[in-house]
């Protein structure tokens, strides 16, 4: 089985919990995933299966998009709810606050990375050191928020809603406690819905429960989305048979001997390359040609 499953990982899992459910489900054993989510993270997983699978180091770097809950007056070792509280605040903030505290969340932006988190450091994963008791120091990383929007904040119950458009390697625990921070309230995140990745959206999602009735009644192919779908940012070019038949062999293309002859192309340059059958692989554009960049027929 090749091809793309959107999941809508549930609370509780990993996303390594989602993959052997998947595996167990379709069959396929090659299988892999384009980005974690905490367990307690619901939201867009992109699960790759088959030759899908080699495209998990090549998938183009979208901004992903959340949705995150927290609340203000405390912060914890894990920088959200489920963590050890560290410290408490009595001090509050309203919402004319928290909108200007914002402000210095958008944009280029410097994080540390949560202990709890994957990272390795020394071959160490930081939650295994942070499950020993040990912090170890962490070089800050810079990383993109592109949109940053309050949308809900109770000032009673000092909690609220953030929506977030931010690149790859974001933390978002990290800016809610940042943004806490800034505030002098400390502040934790309380729940999270990733509603974007890798370009698909909430939308394109099949819960597992779902999967589970496809897998049942033989229809599991019917969620599968085409290896393609992967890379519909990349424009596509189509070749003959016998062009289509070189390609796949390794071959280069003269690109005056293509549909792209005449353009003026800049070294680099990434296309989907189609034949009649359907999706070949990638093309990258070299010294006038193109070249294989990866193959997905084989």
């Amino acid at each position: 089985m090749n091809g793309v499953l959107i999941i809508d990982k549930p609370r509780g899992f990993t996303s390594f919990d989602v993959i052997a459910v998947v595996r167990r489900l379709t069959g396929e054993r090659k299988t892999g995933h384009t980005g974690t989510l905490d367990p307690n993270a619901t939201g867009v997983l992109p699960v790759l299966l088959g030759r899908a699978t080699k495209a998990q180091d090549i998938i183009p770097d979208h901004d992903k998009e959340y949705r995150a809950e927290f609340r203000l007056g405390m912060t914890t070792d894990t920088l959200d709810i489920w963590g050890e509280v560290r410290e408490r605040f009595d001090k509050t903030a309203d919402r004319k606050a928290l909108e200007a505290a914002l402000g210095a969340f958008r944009g280029e932006i410097s994080q540390i990375p949560p202990m709890y988190s994957a990272i390795k450091q020394n071959g160490k994963r930081l939650y295994d050191l942070a499950r020993q008791g040990v912090e170890v120091a962490r070089s800050p990383r810079t990383v993109t928020v592109c949109s940053l929007e309050l949308l809900s904040f109770d000032e009673e119950a000092q909690e609220g809603e953030l929506l977030v458009r931010c690149s790859k390697g974001t933390y978002v625990r990290t800016l809610i406690d940042d943004l806490g921070s800034a505030l002098g309230t400390g502040a934790v995140m309380t729940a999270l819905r990733r509603t974007c990745a890798c370009g698909f959206t909430l939308g394109d999602c099949v819960s597992l429960d779902r999967l589970r009735a496809l897998s049942e009644s033989g229809q599991t192919e019917t969620a599968l989305r085409p290896v393609e779908s992967l890379f519909a940012g990349y424009e596509a070019v189509t070749l003959s048979e016998a062009q289509a038949k070189r390609f796949r062999n390794g071959g280069a293309l003269s690109l005056e001997r293509t549909s792209l002859r005449g353009r003026s192309l800049s070294d680099g340059e990434l296309f989907r390359v189609n034949e009649r059958c359907g999706f070949i692989g990638l093309g990258m554009i070299r010294s006038d040609e193109l070249r294989v960049y990866k193959l997905f027929c084989i």
